[in-house]
């Protein structure tokens, strides 16, 4: 019979192996998009056998898949109506300073039409709309304005980091930056106020 340690341990392999997959994906996906990314690099990085992704996942497809509904999921937990606008805004951007592969890949995804990209959802605008109409947000701009502005300020800096760097005079990555970009974000965002 097998000591329970080493049948945890065994158990636990294949959840680490899924889980280094996820990481390497992560980061080859947000490197060179969905059509540049190869199994094989993925699995390098992850350093396990390529087939893995085909066991765990089903494939190419399905490990970005999961990608996919492991960023919904976190973009689920940001959504907090009772937020005000200018604090719901800041907390994605503190969520692509933590790990900004979401965003580089969102990029990748709309630039090179994947049919799976995400789309805002009609419930965002909504959103916009209903602060928009209770007073919070001035209605100056139109809800689709106010989403693009928004998503545009949290998003450029990582997609922007030679920009960043030029004009800024710093790298986005240095939390000095972070810290006045998120400073300077939030007086832009309260401009929206009504």
């Amino acid at each position: 019979m097998t000591p329970p340690t080493r049948r945890r341990a065994a158990d636990a392999a294949p959840d680490a192996s899924r889980r280094r997959l996820l990481e390497a994906a992560k980061d080859v996906f947000a490197e060179k998009g969905y059509a540049g990314a190869r199994v094989q690099e993925i699995a390098d990085r992850a350093g396990v056998n390529k087939q893995l992704i085909t066991y765990y996942f089903g494939g190419k497809s399905g490990i970005y898949a999961e990608l996919s509904r492991q960023w919904a999921r976190s973009e689920a937990e940001l959504q907090d109506p009772e937020l005000p606008y200018d604090e719901l805004v800041l907390g994605y951007l503190r969520n692509v300073f933590a790990d900004p592969r979401g965003v580089r890949l969102e990029a990748w995804s709309q630039l090179t039409g994947r049919p799976d990209a995400a789309e805002p959802g009609a419930e965002d605008l909504a959103d916009i709309e209903r602060r928009q109409a209770e007073g919070e947000l001035t209605d100056a701009i139109s809800p689709a304005m106010v989403m693009l502005l928004s998503q545009a300020l949290v998003m450029a800096p990582h997609l922007m980091p030679g920009t960043v760097r030029r004009i800024f005079g710093s790298d986005p990555a240095d939390p000095d930056f972070q810290r006045n970009y998120a400073r300077q974000l939030g007086l832009v965002m309260r401009l929206l106020r009504a």
